[in-house]
């Protein structure tokens, strides 16, 4: 769905979309440890982590996190911008874990539509749910710029 930058301004408070699902594997946690250098056992350690609390290793929060492009590309979707930048996190909490092999989606809102003098700043408020569990993954208060056309 397309929406008008200028139209922003009436969705706060309204629910942006939500994304398609999108499933965490071992070799996704592995390769995000490599790149961050964190190799916590939680994380990388699949029989370690089969004895512990959680029954299997867990993806890194900022794994999580770092998904939000792949969940918000496809909804951020605009008229009237030339370009959009990521203009950061506001706010990030990680309530739940999430097991290997989860299904992780985003539940996107508009919070907050600020007029700059380089475009329009847009928060979102962004729930990264866990399918089949009541308590989120993240949630996230990401930035993005956009800069009218």
């Amino acid at each position: 769905m397309s929406i008008h930058v200028d139209a922003l301004a009436g969705q706060v408070g309204q629910e942006l979309g939500v994304s398609e699902w999108v499933r965490i594997d071992q070799e996704q946690i592995n390769l995000f440890a490599d790149a961050t250098g964190d190799h916590q056992w939680i994380h990388v350690d699949e029989q370690r982590a089969a004895a512990g609390r959680f029954g299997a290793t867990i993806a890194h929060g900022y794994l999580t996190l770092s998904m939000l492009p792949v969940f918000l590309g496809p909804l951020l979707e605009f008229e009237g911008v030339s370009m959009q930048v990521n203009y950061g996190v506001d706010r990030v909490r990680f309530p739940h874990p999430v097991p290997v092999g989860s299904r992780l989606r985003a539940r996107v809102s508009v919070d907050a539509v600020d007029e700059q003098e380089r475009g329009v700043l847009l928060t979102m408020g962004c729930v990264i749910e866990i399918e089949g569990t009541d308590k989120p993954a993240c949630v996230a208060s990401p930035l993005a710029l956009l800069v009218r056309s």
